[in-house]
């Protein structure tokens, strides 16, 4: 097995800026479930500002080659 390249932001698994298929690639997981997860934490917690850290992940995390 082999240890995964550093964090990217996906060029190919892409809806706004990437992000979610970037750590999906990154960690091993289907880009469409990590998304859902993502909304769904989003939506059912007050506490987890989900705009707010996709946001600030687009600007952290830079884009693939």
């Amino acid at each position: 097995m082999t240890a995964p390249g550093p964090l990217r932001r996906s060029r190919r698994n892409r809806m706004i800026g990437g992000v979610m298929g970037g750590l999906a690639q990154h960690f091993g997981f289907s880009p469409n479930g990590l998304r859902i997860i993502y909304v769904i934490g989003s939506i059912l917690s007050a506490a987890f500002p989900g705009a707010l850290v996709y946001v600030i992940l687009w600007l952290l995390i830079p884009l693939e080659d």
